[in-house]
């Protein structure tokens, strides 16, 4: 049984894809940070319908924890897909903007995504197959006036997926990354209403958490094997 690691395993667009990953057969680890009874919950869904999960637990900031949980994991054999999910925002105009708000999405979202895809590459490498898929957003594609460190973090993730795709695509591994839209979500209702989402998005609707997880799922099975170093835009139309 193949491995599947999912970093902000606890969020919605996380669950999601943890609980789609299991359906494809995947053992798949839940990871969280600060949420972890949330990923417990995950984790006792997936196995209520007789697949297969377990929690993690780490900061995806801490290089020196983030390495040993890993190395822990990698005992039992190594992860061949990875979800490079964990990430947060902490928005203010640039001119407002503090060292520690740059700082702080910067460490999570871009950092994070070294500190645990470097530790898993070589033994995926070894296995000949691989998918690493991060998630990214409409704002690192477009930008978004308040979130200068968030579109920064979110298009490093562009980069250097693209230039990592490179690297092991003669080792059967994929890089690829989702950026999506407007997701349904207590924090995207409080900030969009219906009546931006009819102005904003050609299809006229939220995305919702599942479709990611949809997407997700393609790009981490067999199907998706010549989709390498892609950044695929899961948004409505919006541009």
């Amino acid at each position: 049984m193949k491995k599947a690691l999912v970093t902000g395993g606890s969020g919605l667009i996380g669950s999601a894809i943890c609980e789609a990953l299991a359906n494809e057969g995947l053992h798949v680890l839940v990871h969280a940070h600060q949420n972890l009874e949330h990923a417990r919950q995950v984790v006792e869904k997936i196995l209520s319908t007789g697949q297969s999960a377990e929690t993690v637990c780490f900061d995806v900031c801490d290089r020196k924890a983030t390495s040993h949980c890993l190395y822990n994991i990698l005992e039992s054999g190594p992860v061949q897909v990875l979800v490079n999910n964990a990430g947060i925002y902490d928005d203010a105009t640039m001119a407002g903007m503090s060292f520690e708000q740059w700082d702080r999405v910067i460490q999570t979202t871009l950092n994070g995504f070294f500190n645990v895809t470097q530790p898993l590459l070589l033994p995926m490498i070894r296995t000949r197959w691989g998918r690493v898929i991060s998630i990214s957003s409409i704002t690192g594609v477009a930008g978004n006036r308040g979130q200068t460190n968030y579109a920064a973090a979110k298009s490093g993730l562009h980069g250097a997926s693209i230039s990592l795709s490179k690297e092991v695509a003669s080792r059967g591994i994929t890089v690829n990354v989702v950026a999506p839209g407007i997701i349904q979500s207590p924090t995207t209702d409080k900030y969009f209403s219906d009546s931006d989402v009819e102005n904003l998005i050609p299809i006229k609707r939220r995305g919702t958490p599942q479709e990611i997880a949809d997407v997700v799922v393609f790009l981490a099975s067999k199907k998706a094997s010549y989709i390498s170093g892609q950044v695929l835009n899961v948004n409505g139309g919006m541009f």
